[in-house]
């Protein structure tokens, strides 16, 4: 770790800049050709037209230009390669299951609910069905805002907050295709979760989602902790906002009497997030995140792995430790489903990396997809779940989502997670309301430039001294703390409730 370079692999055809190369330095005895940026990579050995490059001992693609030792490799010399699949990724369903590893206890403060399941925070949500009432919601929110109006809260120190969850969608689309049963089931979802002790929902009356129908498809009922109604039946915004307001007032002395208590790990659900991604995400943040996610699950934890787009090109790595074939074939199914969900859009799969990717070193989709899976550890695969679905299995798991952070985020909360832990190399702002989200960077310089914004240097790894386990040891203890209350950086800004944004598909009528 004391060089200027990383090398990942033995077969690897690069090694990878951890500053900035030029003319003159030198790589494994090759001396380097221009300018190479951090993060960035560099070729070992001559690499002729069409051949593959490897990096992490996998495919990450193919030269379309002649490239020398100690050139550049990037976006001007390497691509997916004119065939696309003249490649074939070995599935070899379940060869890497492991032993299920001997179980741990730690446990955490969280608030246990009537249900069994436990909490991470304690809030009120507000709800909106279509966009049309969402300005009334979030109307009825603002009356509790602990910037604006800190009085409203100052009796109920137990509960986290109110949070209006509006989104721009809920009409204008086919009542029984996908995309509202997409809508519908993360609404059921965020009506149920753990992390809100009760949550008010507010429709317009003439939309495509009504509120009567969502809540028989979904199976809920109105009750002590669900309130649902109408502005057109209600008498308009203002009466609207009025009736919110007195709902939520009565629920806050039930909500707040709630108090923290020891619970076990095996209660946290984390989503798996990265966003604005660079050269050292899979070799720092990804997989330290990823060895505290073998830890939470030897706790008895869940961790949801996500953004299909984003594993594209190595779900290989999952089929292997998937625990039963319809587990690795579901997850094969939901990459075709992309594949031609991409192509009828005019569209393909390596529309990543985003141009903050490239520019902070990675080159195709397979480079951003095996660095990305890193942050699902090494433990078995136990399931695969469909956008929004509640996750009910235990471990590390799997749900289909699209690669853009807030519609990801979205599904995962939506199927139980209480907890995201997110890594970026370029910066995002993030949060995720009810679910703390905790940022990790994956290089100094970022730290340096954005700690306020960050929860945690894996940068350390890159520059020597800390080791992947070690860093992994960190955010299993940082995730232990946000779970017991302690807020995250995104949490003290603000971040959560913008960040709500349900996954859309189909024509809009």
């Amino acid at each position: 770790m004391s060089t200027s370079f990383i090398r990942l692999h033995p077969s690897d055809d690069v090694v990878i800049a951890r500053s900035q190369l030029m003319s003159g330095n030198a790589v494994e005895g090759v001396p380097v050709r221009g300018l190479i940026p951090p993060g960035h990579k560099i070729a070992t050995r001559a690499i002729a037209v069409g051949e593959p490059v490897r990096r992490y001992n996998q495919i990450i693609g193919f030269a379309h230009q002649p490239i020398a030792p100690g050139e550049h490799v990037h976006t001007q010399n390497l691509n997916m390669g004119a065939e696309k699949g003249n490649f074939e990724r070995d599935y070899a369903i379940g060869q890497d299951v492991t032993p299920e590893p001997a179980r741990k206890q730690a446990t955490f403060m969280g608030y246990k609910r009537a249900d069994g399941r436990v909490a991470t925070r304690n809030y009120i949500g507000v709800l909106s069905s279509v966009n049309c009432s969402a300005t009334a919601a979030r109307a009825i929110a603002d009356h509790f805002s602990k910037r604006s109006n800190p009085a409203a809260l100052a009796n109920f120190t137990n509960v986290d907050g109110v949070v209006a969850l509006t989104h721009g969608t809920g009409c204008g689309m086919d009542t029984e295709g996908l995309g509202m049963q997409l809508l519908e089931r993360t609404l059921a979802g965020y009506a149920t979760h753990a992390n809100f002790w009760g949550v008010v929902v507010v429709g317009l009356g003439c939309e495509s989602n009504q509120l009567g129908t969502w809540l028989s498809r979904s199976s809920l009922r109105v009750g002590d902790t669900l309130k649902v109604f109408n502005i057109q039946d209600t008498g308009g915004t203002r009466l609207t906002v009025e009736k919110g307001i007195l709902l939520i007032e009565e629920m806050l002395p039930r909500a707040n009497a709630t108090q923290r208590e020891p619970c076990s790990a095996e209660h946290i659900t984390i989503g798996l997030q990265c966003g604005g991604s660079d050269g050292y995400s899979g070799i720092s943040a990804n997989p330290a995140l990823g060895a505290a996610v073998d830890l939470l699950v030897q706790h008895g934890g869940t961790a949801i792995l996500s953004e299909t787009p984003e594993i594209y090109g190595a779900e290989h790595l999952l089929t292997r430790r998937a625990v039963k074939p319809e587990v690795a074939h579901k997850l094969i199914e939901r990459i075709r489903w992309w594949e031609n969900y991409t192509a009828i859009n005019g569209g393909e799969m390596n529309n990543n990396p985003s141009p903050g990717n490239k520019a902070g070193g990675l080159t195709t989709i397979l480079e951003k997809s095996l660095g990305a899976v890193a942050k699902g550890g090494t433990s078995n695969l136990q399931a695969v779940y469909e956008y929004a679905e509640p996750v009910t299995a235990k471990g590390f798991v799997y749900m289909d989502t699209p690669g853009y952070d807030p519609v990801s985020a979205t599904g995962q909360v939506a199927g139980g997670a209480n907890l995201i832990c997110f890594t970026t190399g370029r910066g995002s702002a993030y949060g995720c309301a009810p679910s703390p989200s905790l940022k990790f960077s994956t290089n100094t310089a970022l730290w340096k430039k954005q700690e306020e914004d960050m929860d945690l240097n894996c940068g350390e790894i890159v520059d020597g001294g800390v080791s992947i386990a070690d860093m992994g040891q960190r955010i299993f203890e940082m995730i232990l703390a946000a779970a017991s209350g302690e807020p995250t950086k995104s949490e003290r800004h603000g971040y959560g409730q913008n960040e709500f944004v349900p996954w859309q598909v189909g024509a809009v009528m």
